[in-house]
């Protein structure tokens, strides 16, 4: 496994060069994301559809 510096190390090597601090964020924040995610779902840390429909019920008021 990768450390998180090689990560960015990774992302930086695939993003063009003349890219914006602000944009070099968003790549690292979304790979972060992902990856927590994936962590998620290998723990079992998940929603089913129809937990999902109920609650987007109730933000939504249906």
């Amino acid at each position: 496994m990768n450390t998180a510096k090689e990560e960015v190390r990774k992302i930086l090597d695939q993003i063009p060069d003349d890219v914006s601090y602000e944009d070099i964020q968003y790549h690292i924040y979304v790979r972060e994301k992902i990856e927590r995610g994936l962590k998620d779902i290998e723990e079992g840390h998940v929603f089913s559809q129809e937990e999902v429909e109920q609650r987007m019920s109730r933000w939504l008021g249906k």
